[in-house]
């Protein structure tokens, strides 16, 4: 009996070895030329009043190694850098977006955790939005770029603004210790973790936090998957209802968040954006913030999920609750209706 456990605890399957695709809405533009863009981004600021349309057309639909490529070329022709000239053109809500598209997917996380870590308080929601939704390679390349533009180690900084059983799970996380994905669904480990994320919480008085951050912050997103489902047959509650029973503040929302990102990433991202555009007009930060950083990585898969969820298309949320160039900005990042 043992030697088949044994066997069926190392049963080989392939599940989530290989690398994960991605879905952009903004991919690299045909018969590219980044002289002839930067001579109409020129003409644009210089006109009266700024033509912010051709702006916002050539930007939001060009890659950003494009975009860096017209940013070399504007250099050249104006004799001055375009972020400063775009800074000076324009303003509000569409200056952060178009500044932000001239970052790297990995330099606007890096901006946007440094800014949420600046002066006195703290932005709690974008440092939960950021580390528990990238992947380890992510997390890998904002540390690197995070140490390039500021001098600093993430880690440090993380453990500097915050405290407690929070700051203990987002420095695992910036650790990046978590497992990749394997090829062995090892059945014994994923039973052994999911009575140990039951007996770390429900089953006990107080919670185990220590052994929930380690499972949650070192297996690998498919083995958790397969975990999280096992934890069913231990637990009356699923782990979502067990974390909301067990830990409360910014450690339920993290680990709230881990559990919504391993189960379906784009989902997440799809419910935030309803989020941002529920009350009256939108809030703009959050909103700007994942249109930036996903229309590159998976947006186009965002978008199919909240069409599916919300019965109704990112592209009409997106009309109905912005306005003016910005919003101009927003639904061409969006790369299309899902009618």
């Amino acid at each position: 009996m043992a030697l088949v456990s044994e066997f069926l605890g190392q049963l080989t399957l392939s599940y989530g070895a290989e690398v994960e695709p991605t879905f952009p809405t903004v991919v690299p533009v045909r018969d590219f030329d980044p002289a002839r863009d930067a001579a109409q981004i020129e003409t644009a600021i210089k006109t009266k009043g700024v033509d912010e349309q051709t702006i916002i057309n050539i930007l939001t639909s060009r890659t950003f190694e494009q975009r860096k490529q017209v940013a070399f070329e504007f250099e050249r022709l104006a004799k001055k850098d375009l972020l400063g000239a775009l800074k000076g053109a324009l303003s509000g809500p569409l200056e952060t977006l178009l500044l932000g598209l001239m970052k790297s997917t990995a330099q606007y996380d890096a901006s946007e955790l440094k800014a949420a870590m600046k002066g006195l308080g703290t932005d709690e929601e974008t440092l939960i939005e950021i580390v528990c939704s990238r992947s380890n390679d992510e997390l890998h390349e904002i540390k690197r770029v995070y140490r390039e533009l500021f001098k600093k180690e993430l880690d440090k900084d993380v453990a500097g603004d915050t405290s407690g059983d929070f700051a203990k799970l987002l420095l695992a996380l910036v650790q990046t210790k978590r497992d990749d994905p394997s090829n062995v669904v090892d059945y014994q480990k994923i039973d052994e973790d999911a009575r140990s994320l039951y007996e770390g919480g429900v089953k006990r008085k107080g919670t185990d936090v220590s052994t929930w951050i380690s499972i949650m912050t070192q297996r690998s997103v498919p083995h958790l998957q397969k975990v999280f489902d096992r934890y069913k047959s231990y637990s009356p509650y699923d782990m979502k209802e067990s974390i909301r029973k067990e830990v409360k503040g910014d450690l339920e929302r993290s680990f709230l968040t881990l559990v919504e990102c391993f189960e379906n990433k784009q989902l997440y991202f799809a419910n935030r954006l309803n989020e941002a555009m529920k009350s009256k007009g939108a809030k703009e930060k959050l909103l700007t913030r994942i249109m930036v950083s996903r229309c590159e990585v998976d947006l186009m898969k965002i978008r199919h999920e909240f069409k599916k969820q919300h019965k109704r298309s990112l592209f009409q949320t997106i009309t109905e609750h912005t306005k003016g160039d910005y919003q101009t900005a927003l639904l061409r990042l969006c790369g299309g209706d899902d009618l």
